[in-house]
């Protein structure tokens, strides 16, 4: 959860608002293929007690007076990886500073697969 103090008082943002942000703005992303599932067994006894919605896969914190994240994504099989995550940094970049009115500091995006198209 991240704090912000305004004229208008405290507001709080939620992981669960920053997971619903990102995700959404990732969905229009070119060669994003999914949130990675992630490994491990950790991770595993995490999902079965959350279900299937990846949150683990996006963290936001905040840094000094901005915004940081780390995303960890499939990207769709035979795509250049450069150019995803040039697309992802780009995008979430703008979706975060025009929700939040933060400037965002630092996107850190995993490629934790590669998704064949079925």
């Amino acid at each position: 959860m991240i704090k912000l103090e305004t004229s208008y008082g405290m507001i709080e943002l939620t992981d669960e608002y920053f997971f619903t942000v990102i995700s959404n703005a990732l969905e229009s992303c070119y060669g994003f293929s999914g949130l990675a599932e992630g490994s491990g067994v950790r991770h595993g006894i995490k999902k079965l007690l959350r279900g299937k919605k990846h949150k683990d896969s996006i963290t936001v914190r905040r840094d000094g007076k901005a915004l940081s994240a780390d995303i960890h994504i499939d990207v769709a099989y035979e795509t250049n990886i450069s150019a995803v995550v040039k697309s992802i940094v780009n995008r979430i970049r703008y979706t975060l500073e025009e929700a939040t009115g933060l400037e965002v500091k630092k996107i850190n995006v995993f490629v934790d697969g590669m998704v064949r198209d079925q």
